[in-house]
């Protein structure tokens, strides 16, 4: 079990292996995957394949939503239905810190973080525009790396990504080769 708070947060939440992608009552959906997405035509990127079919499994159409992680340097994704669970997790989060004694937490400003995510349409073919302010924040230009996260995807930024400790080698060579694999795509055009 474990317990943190922010916006990505996994709350109180026991990890089994094999879980099922949504569609059963109770069940979390589950992002599982990676992808690469370089910037487009119209400044668009393409939310990859992996990521789409839950995200309008959860949202009940093609709408992602995107904010800023809470601790490290990307941005995070999800569908509708993980909105629905912040009200229980805030209350959880709020039970935790009045139990432990942390006199610090403010369900006010974390709330306000958790539903201050942007609504962000995509085409049929996973095309969408980036918010300017969000591209700022997490340091995005033309690249965008996805990650599965369990509850949510992370979107990075590969300079940012990069700039992590050795604890991010897997994504950081994964990024690297899926970058590769696109740039030279993009070269044959």
């Amino acid at each position: 079990m474990r317990v943190r708070l922010g916006v990505g947060a996994v709350i109180l939440e026991t990890r089994t292996l094999g879980m099922k992608r949504g569609g059963m009552a109770g069940q979390p959906f589950i992002y599982n995957g990676q992808g690469f997405s370089l910037q487009r035509d119209k400044n668009r990127f393409v939310l990859p394949n992996v990521f789409r079919g839950t995200v309008r499994e959860s949202s009940g159409k093609d709408v992602v939503y995107l904010t800023m992680h809470d601790r490290w340097p990307c941005l995070i994704g999800f569908g509708a239905s993980r909105i629905n669970e912040f009200g229980e997790e805030l209350e959880k989060l709020q039970e935790v810190a009045l139990r432990s004694g942390n006199t610090g937490f403010d369900g006010d400003k974390l709330a306000s973080d958790m539903y201050s995510s942007y609504d962000v349409p995509f085409d049929g073919s996973g095309r969408f525009v980036l918010p300017e302010d969000l591209a700022a924040l997490g340091g995005v230009s033309d690249q965008l790396y996805f990650r599965g996260n369990g509850k949510f995807f992370t979107a990075w930024a590969p300079e940012q990504l990069y700039a992590m400790d050795d604890g991010w080698r897997m994504a950081q060579t994964a990024c690297r080769s899926l970058a590769a694999k696109e740039l030279a795509k993009a070269k044959k055009k």
